[in-house]
This record gives structure tokens, sequence and C-alpha cells, in this order.
């Protein structure tokens, strides 16, 4: 990872961990792909590694990030999905060219087509999407209880009951700021 950049907050669910790509949405945001670059380092470090971006398939990719955000941010409060995003979300997914490998260890890998990469690598990433929202896959679709992230996340935690993003970044400081309120209230 290049150190002028934020890192990357990685999780299993490859497409929330890829909205998480934008953080801080309701606070100061913090853009983790601000450059074609940075986005072939984050897909990379999510087994789509790719050899180059161009600034128009950063477009591309960002568009499919602010269109996942929205049809799992409304799927986690059940709310209609925005047609607009679900449009862009099949558009991806359909465009793609990628093949589910067996590796010999028993786990799945991707092989993205030479040519088209980057495209290749945001079909993955929508198919993703779709199994989510779908509820395809065993978890629930929730959003950060903190007031400036409000993340959506998958929760796989056995009582599906967990309330951040990232226990490392949103819980701790979440926490930290009740630890000092309560230390004011008794000073």
């Amino acid at each position: 990872m290049r150190a002028e950049f934020p890192d990357f907050r990685l999780g299993s669910v490859l497409a929330t961990s890829f909205t998480a790509t934008l953080t801080e949405r309701h606070g100061n945001a913090v853009e983790r792909i601000p450059v074609p670059h940075r986005l072939v380092d984050w897909l990379a470090a999510n087994g789509l590694a790719v050899d180059s971006c161009t600034t128009a398939q950063l477009d591309l990719a960002r568009e499919l990030r602010e269109s996942i955000h929205a049809a799992v941010t409304a799927a986690a409060v059940r709310d209609a999905l925005p047609a607009s995003a679900v449009g862009i979300i099949n558009d991806r997914s359909a465009q793609g060219r990628a093949a589910a490998i067996l590796t010999p260890e028993g786990k799945r890998r991707w092989r993205l087509n030479s040519s088209s990469g980057v495209e290749d690598a945001l079909s993955v990433i929508a198919a993703d999407a779709i199994s989510i929202i779908a509820g395809e896959r065993d978890g629930r679709l929730a959003l950060c209880a903190s007031p400036t992230c409000q993340a959506a996340f998958f929760d796989t935690s056995q009582s599906r009951t967990r309330k951040w993003c990232d226990m490392n970044t949103c819980g701790n400081r979440q926490k930290k700021a009740r630890f000092h309120a309560n230390q004011r209230k008794t000073h």
C-alpha cells in the first residue's frame, strides 16, 4: 500500500468492503480510492488483481460503489431498492467476463480477462452485491451505529446484533466518546 493514501478497510464481504472505499460519509468523508492506481491496489488486496486502471474505469468503479451503497442501505432499512442503483449493479454484473476458479486448497479465486480486467473485477463486486441484497448468504445487512459513518455492512455474527462496521475504527471511537462524556459528568 502506498503511504500517502489512507489505509483500506478490508472486510470479509467484497461488496460492502468496496463501499468502504469512501468512509465517514456523514462527517469528513475519506476517499480511499482517489486515483486510478489506488483502485488497482484495492482490487489486488481483494484478490482481483488487474494490471492498470484508467480514469474512466475509476469513474465506473465509483458509480458502482455508490449504487451498491444506495442499494444495501435501502435493503438494510427495508426500503425499496433505488431503480437507478439496481440498473447500474445489474449492468456491471452482466458486463464482466470473470470466471470462478477452484484452487487446490478448495478456495474460490477469480480469473479476470486480461483485456478488460477492471470491468471484470467490477462484475465480481456487483455479483457479490446481488448475492447479499437478494438474501442468498447467511447474514444480515445493517448500518453502522456511528453517526458520522452509517456504512452498510454484512453482519455474520452469531447473534446478528453487531452495531459497528468495524470495531477497530467506529466502535472504538464511539466507546471512547462515551467514556470521555462519562468522565466529564463525574468531574
